[in-house]
């Protein structure tokens, strides 16, 4: 198992190169000055200032020897500088503890909801709760969730008052409720409906027919046999999905105005400030790929048939 670890962290090198490189091409590609953009549109900055300023963040370089410069600051702990003259490592720890409470509630919301669903709609195959769990499953997929998180501001939030709808002042968890809600349906009716074909799957099974004629309950069927086997390829599911929750925040966050990551490349990309959306999605897709990897070790705990091969 460890040796896997080990490999798969090294595999995992050219992914995160080459997502990071893609990253910084496409902010490089971006039209507009980044110089004139931290300058403001009214202001004009001599030739020496500007020169200056593009020495200062290496922007006079061509786009490889930035990039490389990029990494060899990464392997050193330095993050670079954003345009702002406030270092990129302070402006990622400041917004991960909200991208990360927001993820972790969304991905519990999604856990939970989209396994119950499934687990409900699977044990009364071809009836209405079915019916019905396919059927608003398949209406959540085809409304955007900007749509839903606007509609839900104004109903919960507005309406109703039960929730906040923006900022972090009522804290954790109270604050994420209503954004996690809303991001976690960007997963859910896959959970959902994966779950309720996989114990439909365990359900007609050998070993749960066996089960069931040895005596035993059919909670203890439904736990021990069904449940057990049938989260194995949900886990797989739910683990990929928490990588995705956590590069949709971008959105969730500019709606609900949290000031986390996703708010901070809301914010960087309209400013040219490249070192921000860069240094925030390296961040993101080494969470991506570690979380993949712990789906992965996490195989062999659920079910002990599952042997990773090392050939």
């Amino acid at each position: 198992m460890g040796r896997y670890a080990l490999r798969r962290l090294f595999m995992a090198v050219p992914v995160l190169l080459g997502t990071t490189f893609i990253i910084y091409l496409a902010v490089y590609a971006l039209p507009g000055d980044p110089i004139q953009a931290l300058a403001g549109p009214n202001r004009v900055l001599t030739p020496s200032v500007e020169q200056a300023l593009r020495e200062q963040h290496n922007l006079d370089e061509p786009l490889l020897v930035q990039y490389g410069l990029y990494l060899a600051g990464l392997l050193t702990g330095d993050m670079g500088m954003s345009l702002t003259g406030r270092p990129v490592s302070e402006v990622v720890a400041a917004g991960w503890p909200v991208t990360f409470q927001l993820g972790v509630t969304a991905w519990l919301f999604m856990a939970a909801i989209g396994v119950l669903l499934g687990t409900f709609a699977g044990m009364r195959r071809g009836k209405l709760a079915d019916a019905a769990v396919l059927g608003g499953t398949t209406v959540i997929m085809g409304v955007p969730f900007f749509v839903v998180a606007y509609v839900a501001q104004i109903v919960l939030g507005v309406n109703l008052g039960w929730l906040p709808v923006s900022g972090t002042e009522a804290g954790w968890p109270l604050a994420y409720v209503l954004p996690g809600l809303v991001l976690a349906l960007y997963g859910l009716p896959q959970v959902a409906r994966l779950t309720r074909t996989s114990v439909l799957d365990n359900l007609g099974a050998d070993h749960v027919g066996t089960a069931t004629a040895k005596g035993l309950t059919r909670r203890a069927v439904m736990v021990r046999h069904v449940l057990r086997n049938s989260l194995i390829p949900v886990v797989s599911l739910l683990g990929v999905s928490l990588g995705y929750l956590l590069s949709g925040t971008v959105l969730i966050e500019g709606i609900f105005n949290l000031p986390g990551l996703g708010y901070q490349i809301f914010t960087a990309i309209p400013q040219h400030d490249g070192p921000v959306v860069v240094g925030v999605g390296t961040l993101l897709v080494l969470v991506f790929l570690l979380v993949n990897l712990m789906v992965d070790l996490l195989y062999g705990i659920l079910d002990p048939r599952i042997r990773l091969d090392l050939d």
